[in-house]
């Protein structure tokens, strides 16, 4: 029957997707924290960059959290881009300005004088880039807080390791709402499979909230050009082409003290169009080794999804589904705690419960990543 064929194809991918996440779990466990030293002495002057549109709850947050750095203030600036907002985002910034002589904020809206793009983000990160004074570039996000030894530890980690990209930890506050404690288990996973993998030279995986490279070797490999028109990868996409470039200059900045944090999404419409638009850029990598790991996950819970719907009419296909689902959060549960440890608490309960719906978003989102639009900070975007 055409039922045993489905169950068949479902077991057989639950063999590489088990492969994978236990492969994650002995990678993560390989890290070594990286901690700053006493006497280290300050390098790097570092141009922190910040894109903002209608950011007027947070900029004035994580602004305070990058000027109370331990780290000389004459080694970095911030540079905040207005990406067009209609709310007071400006005015805050400009508050900021009239106390600290190292803020600079440009207005995206004067820059384009009306043209219209694709990739705003992209845009305002390359406006910043070409005005700043730092040799190393960190971008962040608006809504993010960064810990008093940001700047120092990724001072000394470039000086250790010789890197020209480095990619640091990000991780989601919570509230006690499911949509809430959804969003922290799914990107605590993103965020640990993003240091396993990075820490081994496999994947080009970051987070553009928490992150930086070399000013130089932006302009050598031609910054975001051929990729300007892509909404989504200021991030991974930069990422990839560094990497294919100088495979061995990529770091991961280990450390709790350099945990970027953020707010997850509001509402449920907010965290699909974010989750699209992460997906989107998926098959636009140079890299091609990541697709085949995108694709096999992707398939195993496609699987996972339908079978939940034909087991509703054929009960060994659900006895089936029943099965999978557990060895599936059995694997993934032998990741994830050795995860929490690193980005925060955990609970098993918990984790186990969202399983399912872990499944639906999981298809529903790559999918229209890859077929559908989506609507971003008020725009619709292709």
């Amino acid at each position: 029957m055409w039922q045993n064929v489905f169950i068949s194809i479902a077991f057989i991918l639950l063999i590489p997707y088990c492969i994978l996440i236990l492969s994650y779990r002995k990678w993560f466990l390989q890290l070594k924290v990286f901690s700053a030293s006493q006497n280290h002495q300050a390098i790097n002057f570092f141009s922190v960059i910040i894109p903002a549109r209608d950011e007027e709850d947070n900029i004035g947050k994580c602004l305070q959290s990058i000027l109370q750095q331990n780290y000389p203030t004459h080694l970095f600036e911030i540079i905040v881009v207005d990406d067009h907002s209609t709310d007071n985002t400006s005015t805050i910034i400009s508050q900021f300005q009239q106390q600290y002589s190292n803020i600079k904020l440009i207005k995206l809206e004067d820059e384009l004088q009306g043209k219209k793009l694709n990739a705003y983000k992209k845009k305002a990160i390359d406006t910043a880039v070409l005005q700043a004074r730092g040799n190393w570039i960190l971008t962040t996000d608006a809504d993010c807080i960064l810990q008093p030894n940001w700047l120092k530890l990724y001072d000394e980690f470039i000086a250790k390791n010789d890197s020209f990209f480095v990619a640091a930890p990000v991780a989601f506050s919570k509230n006690n709402s499911i949509l809430s404690n959804f969003q922290y288990i799914d990107f605590m996973a993103l965020q640990a499979a993003t240091a396993a993998t990075v820490s081994v030279g496999l994947h080009s995986m970051c987070n553009g909230a928490n992150l930086a490279y070399n000013k130089q070797i932006f302009f050598e490999v031609g910054g975001f050009k051929g990729i300007d028109n892509i909404a989504s990868g200021d991030d991974m996409l930069l990422m990839n082409k560094i990497k294919t470039k100088f495979p061995d200059k990529i770091g991961y900045l280990f450390s709790k003290e350099a945990i970027a944090t953020t707010a997850p999404m509001p509402t449920w419409r907010s965290f699909f169009n974010q989750r699209i638009r992460w997906a989107s850029k998926a098959d636009k990598y140079e890299d091609k080794s990541l697709l085949p790991v995108l694709l096999m996950v992707y398939l195993f819970n496609a699987c996972l999804f339908l079978m939940f719907f034909v087991g509703i009419f054929f009960y060994k296909t659900f006895v089936a589904w029943l099965i999978l689902i557990l060895l599936k959060t059995i694997v993934e549960w032998a990741f994830m705690n050795v995860a929490s440890k690193f980005f925060g608490q955990l609970a098993f309960l918990q984790f186990a419960i969202l399983q399912p719906l872990h499944v639906a978003y999981m298809v529903v989102a790559g999918w229209l990543g890859k077929f559908g639009n989506y609507q971003w900070k008020g725009r619709n975007v292709k």
